[in-house]
């Protein structure tokens, strides 16, 4: 993720989370942190003609790692891409040599939540009233260990 891709991403944020947003500043303040060296990983996922349709990023700091967003328009749900954003993230914590990968995931979203069990990923507690102003609470997960070869999912797609 690039600056110039924050208009197109926060198009798509306020679409699928119109009641806990991020904001522009948050993204650019998270953007600001991708330098090399820096403790942030974002990336985009788009169509051929390079319509944004999905988005995601990590915070690796002293050998531990959380998913801080992942998100994909409705429209291309289902096609692979949440699987391939979380596959990178996966695959970046290792690179910067995270020991665990935490996450927060809606208590109200179980189509995530699989999508993050097919990867390993271990419910390990709740954050009440995580999400705000809906006061819906926060599954946390956990993944030990990432690896720069996520399991292989593919065997777990039945139609």
């Amino acid at each position: 993720m690039r600056w110039w891709d924050i208009e197109p991403v926060m198009e798509l944020e306020l679409k699928l989370f119109p009641e806990d947003a991020w904001s522009h500043g948050m993204y650019w303040s998270e953007l600001a942190e991708t330098h090399p060296g820096g403790s942030r990983h974002y990336t985009v996922a788009t169509t051929e003609d390079g319509t944004i349709v999905g988005y995601a990023g990590l915070m690796a700091i002293s050998g531990e790692g959380d998913v801080q967003t992942i998100a994909v328009d409705g429209a291309h749900q289902g096609a692979g891409l949440g699987a391939a954003l979380l596959t990178d993230l996966i695959r970046e914590a290792a690179h910067r040599g995270c020991a665990e990968l935490l996450l927060e995931v809606r208590v109200d979203n179980p189509r995530a939540q699989r999508l993050y069990e097919r990867y390993g990923f271990q419910p390990v507690g709740i954050r009440r009233g995580y999400y705000q102003p809906a006061n819906v609470d926060a599954l946390v997960m956990r993944l030990d260990h990432p690896s720069t070869e996520p399991k292989d999912i593919e065997d777990t797609h039945h139609g």
